[in-house]
């Protein structure tokens, strides 16, 4: 089973105070990239793995998804996501173990979880088939320059501001202090996640190393760090087996 840390309290009590948590994918920087690589909702049948507060389903539902099913491993996010009402399932599983029923859905869309995932070549497979033909798997992960370092930050290093990088091609379990200590991620590079998606039978559709345009720099000034080593990767892939 993966590692449940957003039930423990003090996780719980931090992420919920960040500015993405309070605001939604208003407060999500990355979102309007996301955005781009979604087909319109209207009719279609999405599922949302590692739904959190379900700020994404409430979305859907309200652009005119069919269904809307949201999955969460922590009972403490799903709780506060059904607070906020819509026409949304809510439903609490390990993605590490997740079985969806096969083409049951158009759009499959994750934001920042994968990461925690250790079999992420299982996932795809599983995503793939439980999407019809056509359909879309849109998510978001942290870059993998953020998660081979050990310790969150930058470093000085010989007098320079440098951020750490500990055995990028020594894939696997990381343990870092985020929020809360001892937090389990999981590292692997750009090649190895496209070869999963390409082997799970799905056509890359964006591959995009986000970082902050100028007018978001313009907004928040101390976002141009983010220039220099991007946060986020996010992902669009198509299923194109029968």
């Amino acid at each position: 089973m993966a590692q449940n840390i957003y039930d423990q309290d003090d996780f719980f009590a931090g992420y919920s105070a960040l500015r993405r948590s309070r605001e939604g994918l208003a407060g999500a920087p990355e979102w309007p990239s996301l955005r781009a690589m979604l087909p319109p909702m209207a009719g279609r049948r999405v599922a949302d793995l590692g739904c959190g507060f379900g700020w994404f389903c409430r979305v859907a539902a309200e652009a005119g998804a069919a269904s809307v099913l949201g999955i969460d491993l922590s009972e403490k996010m799903l709780a506060k996501a059904r607070e906020a009402g819509g026409n949304i399932v809510y439903e609490r599983a390990d993605l590490e173990t997740l079985v969806l029923p096969e083409a049951a859905f158009d759009v499959v869309y994750s934001s920042l979880a994968v990461h925690y995932v250790a079999d992420f070549s299982r996932l795809a497979r599983m995503v793939a088939v439980s999407l019809a033909p056509g359909g879309r798997f849109v998510f978001s992960m942290e870059h993998p320059l953020y998660t081979a370092p050990t310790a969150p930050g930058w470093i000085e290093r010989e007098g320079r501001r440098v951020w750490p990088l500990d055995a990028y091609l020594a894939e696997g379990e990381r343990r870092t202090d985020w929020l809360a200590k001892g937090v389990i991620k999981y590292h692997r590079g750009i090649g190895t996640v496209v070869s999963a998606l390409l082997a799970a039978g799905f056509a890359l559709t964006h591959l995009v190393e986000w970082g902050p345009d100028a007018a978001q720099i313009a907004a928040h000034p101390e976002w141009a760090a983010e220039l220099d080593r991007p946060p986020f990767l996010l992902v669009g892939a198509a299923r194109t087996f029968r």
